[in-house]
């Protein structure tokens, strides 16, 4: 599995290398307070790498958190019951 990793992984880098190479046109990024010169190529690489980035963030927000509190409340109503329950069987054989 390793392997098909570094596989995609440079199959992904030579991709993000042909991209930079064939958009050798000058672009100018305007951003809020800033604005700077680069080739077409970076900035479609760094567009898509925000992208990436705001789409994880939405996920972990929408998806991750929440199900992480739902998995800490369970934990904790799990601790509260085996707490009343008292010691086990197995656990008074000392």
């Amino acid at each position: 599995m390793n392997m098909f990793r570094l596989v995609v992984a440079l199959l992904f880098l030579a991709y993000g290398l042909i991209i930079g190479v064939l958009n050798t046109e000058q672009v100018t990024l305007k951003l809020l307070f800033t604005e700077f010169q680069t080739s077409s190529g970076v900035g479609i690489i760094l567009s898509l790498l925000l992208g990436v980035v705001v789409g994880g963030l939405i996920v972990v927000a929408t998806l991750v958190w929440p199900l992480y509190a739902k998995l800490r409340r369970a934990n904790r109503s799990a601790a509260a019951a085996a707490g009343d329950a008292g010691p086990s069987a197995a656990d008074s054989g000392r």
